[in-house]
């Protein structure tokens, strides 16, 4: 039977916005690193936090949703123990938002330049009560949490966040674990990116948890390393040697790569990004 096309799309009307409106169920799961380091999943982004015996000290909130079910989890768990410290990895809002959901007993603490993204972009968080500039420590508990700037990089804002006693560091999108780069390096600084690698290379410490992906090492901080100094090379020898953004992303060779985290994505973008920012930054002859 053939029904008029109006009564047809009414009756689809009813039918397919519920299945359309039906959002996946989030992933969220709290797994322990070391001791009372503990990693915090929400989805395809981490955080970590440290419980001791006078509150937690935590990092990213990610969004209100994921902030919110962390907070109820830890009081199922520790229910003796708020929050009392918030430590924004960096300015970025995939990672930052909802920090509302813990200020009822937290600080919330930032390195000094989060502070003007965070208020002049209107990030949905609230921004830092306290920052520093190069170095700051935590101690709740017994536990001690190093806050170090190694400089810029993926931001010029991001925190190394280290506890030396359980020798794991939390650096959130700028040392992808067998991974490549995010996109065409957007708000980044790809010289001062490898310069804050090899300070982060001098810290002693054991596990790396990342803000996306498994957990690494420093062998991982070492790689990403040599992948941006390869990738730099390359790309700065094919503009000096005249040839077009299309020319130099054929000539490029990051084979070796082929089997990290992304490349298909972003191999390409990563060639467009530094070939932007080396013609940014280079002086050819007149």
């Amino acid at each position: 039977m053939i029904r008029p096309l109006a009564a047809a799309l009414v009756a689809a009307s009813l039918v397919f916005p519920a299945v359309a409106q039906t959002p996946p169920a989030a992933v969220r799961e709290i797994t322990k690193i070391k001791d009372e380091v503990y990693r915090f999943r929400n989805n395809n982004h981490y955080s970590v936090f440290a419980v001791t015996s006078a509150g937690i000290i935590a990092t990213d909130p990610i969004n209100a949703p994921a902030a919110t079910w962390l907070k109820e989890e830890m009081k199922k768990r520790w229910p003796d123990k708020p929050i009392k410290f918030v430590v924004y990895s960096h300015d970025h809002s995939d990672h930052i938002s909802g920090g509302e959901v813990w200020t009822d007993t937290a600080t919330v603490v930032a390195h000094e330049n989060a502070r003007d993204p965070i208020i002049g972009e209107k990030r949905p968080t609230p921004p830092p009560q306290v920052t520093f500039s190069e170095k700051a420590t935590i101690e709740l508990g017994g536990t001690v949490a190093e806050l170090n700037w190694v400089g810029r990089n993926h931001s010029n804002n991001s925190v190394v966040l280290r506890f030396p006693r359980e020798k794991v560091i939390f650096a959130v999108d700028f040392i992808p674990v067998k991974g490549v780069a995010f996109r065409d390096f957007p708000d980044s600084y790809l010289d001062e990116w490898i310069d804050s690698l090899r300070k982060v290379e001098a810290m002693e410490f054991e596990i790396l948890a990342p803000g996306h992906g498994r957990l690494g090492t420093k062998a991982d901080v070492t790689n990403f390393r040599l992948y941006l100094e390869d990738l730099r090379a390359q790309v700065l020898a094919a503009a000096r040697a005249g040839k077009s953004l299309e020319e130099t992303k054929k000539s490029v060779d990051l084979s070796k790569y082929k089997d990290w985290g992304g490349f298909e994505q972003m191999s390409q973008l990563n060639i467009e990004g530094v070939y932007r920012l080396v013609q940014g930054t280079r002086r050819p002859n007149q």
